[in-house]
């Protein structure tokens, strides 16, 4: 089959959208002729250099940008960013609508930004439309807003608000009615998109892991049940990342002998390690700051159990690197990593509101401490559940499947093709 992707983001080895947009790209030119289109500004140089290490000749890359605005970076990259991907987008349709032409297209998917209400023009072509998987629908619950500072409720109002401009642009309705197929990373973004008018719909993660890299991660060192407890949080410190709720909850635990390491900077940093000093609790925590992949990946081979109290991840791949790297969960039940986790790989815990959650987190870290064994039965577990559904190339698999099935049952092609020649 001959497969349109957009890619607005996309480079190899990186992690995030990057990585979406490249990891997808290359999985699917196993199986199909894959055509990208992407940006030249922020990684032409990485993916020509890939390409000529990993020829591939089913995979090619079509670069543009907008003639007036060269750099999507120039005026920063908050607002000024946003406006550039949705104008990239509409300027994706008239080259890719060219393209077409020429190329005869069986089937077009949206790859990245990976967000729901923002428009995909791609939809306007007379072929079938894969839409995501995207997320964005995922908000902190309005109970722990209370320990945000105005600044960050600033930010999750003006997020909702940014949403809801994107729920009522006429074009985000036409890309969600236009889809064959939507994948939403979340049950939270799942309903906004049957709102907005999707028939054909399935949760399916943005996120996975490359083999080398679940290899890799399976190679380290089991938790031991002579070791003393170690918990660990990984990643920006940003308010709605929930750190504070697992930092309260380790001290309500209250275990000596345990540990707990933060590795990442942000501005949240100062907070914590108020709240640490507070909460009595400074000789057993360590700050490690901001690490380089390798050293993160030591840390977390040094520790026990990943605490990832998110208030609204959409993915979360420390998640499954952790997961990966045989070390059970204990996160909400909330956004990505409540679709990554389960029962048999960790903790979920309900989210109503900060001091339930404590409550439930601090039990949940004492069974631990107390049954080492257990642990190590949730990292076995979640080693198992990695590699049969978190690895790009099972990935690659499942939407090249996809494809053939739509291509081959296909009215509303066939109907646009039908107008277009009347």
């Amino acid at each position: 089959m001959k497969v349109l992707l957009s890619a607005y983001s996309c480079e190899p080895g990186k992690g995030s959208e990057r990585g979406v947009g490249w990891n997808v790209a290359s999985e699917v030119a196993k199986h199909h002729e894959v055509w990208v289109l992407t940006r030249p500004d922020e990684s032409r140089e990485e993916i020509e250099a890939e390409l000529n290490r990993h020829p591939n000749p089913n995979l090619h890359f079509v670069y543009f940008t907008l003639p007036f605005w060269q750099d999507s970076l120039r005026w920063g990259q908050a607002g000024a960013m946003q406006l550039h991907y949705y104008l990239w987008q509409i300027q994706a349709y008239f080259v890719a609508r060219t393209l077409h032409s020429k190329v005869r297209f069986d089937v077009a998917h949206h790859v990245t930004f990976v967000r729901y209400s923002c428009p995909s023009f791609l939809s306007l072509l007379p072929i079938p439309f894969i839409w995501g998987p995207i997320g964005g629908g995922e908000s902190a619950p309005l109970p722990f807003w209370v320990d945000f500072s105005w600044k960050n409720k600033l930010y999750e109002v003006a997020r909702l608000a940014w949403r809801a401009v994107g729920e009522f642009d006429l074009f985000t309705h036409l890309t969600a009615r236009r889809s064959a197929l939507a994948y939403a990373v979340t049950d939270d973004t799942a309903k906004r998109l049957k709102w907005l008018g999707v028939t054909q719909l399935e949760i399916c993660p943005a996120i996975a892991l490359i083999q080398n890299e679940i290899e890799h991660l399976s190679q380290c060192t089991p938790v031991s049940s002579s070791t003393k407890c170690r918990f660990i949080s990984i990643g920006r410190l940003l308010h709605w990342k929930g750190f504070h709720l697992g930092l309260r909850a380790f001290a309500k635990a209250n275990l000596p002998e345990a540990e707990y390491w933060v590795v990442g900077d942000g501005p949240e940093l100062k907070r914590l390690q108020t709240l640490v000093q507070e909460l009595g609790i400074e000789h057993q925590v360590k700050f490690w700051g901001e690490l380089s992949r390798r050293n993160v990946l030591q840390a977390l081979s040094q520790s026990s159990i990943l605490v990832h109290p998110s208030l609204h991840d959409s993915g979360a791949g420390v998640c499954l690197e952790a997961m990966a790297a045989g070390r059970p969960i204990l996160c909400l039940d909330l956004g990505g990593p409540a679709t990554q986790v389960t029962a048999e790989t960790g903790f979920k815990i309900s989210a109503e509101n900060p001091h339930q959650v404590v409550e439930a987190m601090a039990e949940a870290m004492i069974k631990m401490d107390s049954n080492p064994l257990l642990c190590i039965q949730l990292g076995q577990a979640g080693q198992q559940r990695v590699q049969e559904f978190y690895s790009w190339e099972a990935k690659g698999k499942q939407f090249a499947k996809t494809y053939e099935e739509i291509e081959a049952f296909n009215p509303v092609a066939d109907s646009l093709d039908t107008h277009s020649n009347a």
